[in-house]
């Protein structure tokens, strides 16, 4: 069974007045799970906003046009580009790394429909752990019971 993995996170999102356009990537790139503690230098953000600026040129570029442009080393490069690969954000096409989709707003559809089959597929091995468990019959309302 291979695993593939996104992390979503909920983070408080407060409008500015005028919006930043830098502003507002780090909140979506940090909302898709681009950052953790162990990526100082945000190499995983850089990545991904080098591809996306590459979509405008409608080309995907190498690990060595990546590494060159960031002034990383390319197996920093690769390793990110495995986790992005890996959830479902980036695509590898003849060798040259694109992101999956041309508009964010459909990276954010693509995104959306992995996570609602995930779920769906979660559903089903519920299910049948719940059947195997005997846990089949609805629990009885218990009055004032609090809700999460």
């Amino acid at each position: 069974m291979r695993f593939t993995s996104i992390t979503i996170n909920r983070i408080e999102y407060r409008p500015v007045t005028t919006p930043d356009m830098n502003d507002e990537l780090q909140y979506l790139g940090g909302c898709l799970g681009l950052f953790n503690l162990r990526d100082k230098d945000k190499s995983r953000f850089r990545i991904f906003i080098a591809l996306l600026k590459a979509l405008k040129s409608n080309e995907g570029m190498s690990s060595d046009d990546l590494a060159s442009r960031l002034d990383l080393s390319r197996a920093t490069v690769i390793h990110h580009l495995k986790n992005l690969m890996d959830a479902g954000i980036v695509e590898e096409v003849r060798g040259r790394y694109q992101l999956r989709v041309d508009t964010l707003e459909e990276l954010l559809e693509a995104v959306r429909v992995d996570i609602d089959k995930t779920i769906d597929d979660l559903k089903e091995v519920a299910r049948n752990i719940d059947k195997e468990l005997g846990l089949n019959a609805p629990r009885k309302q218990v009055k004032n019971r609090t809700p999460f």
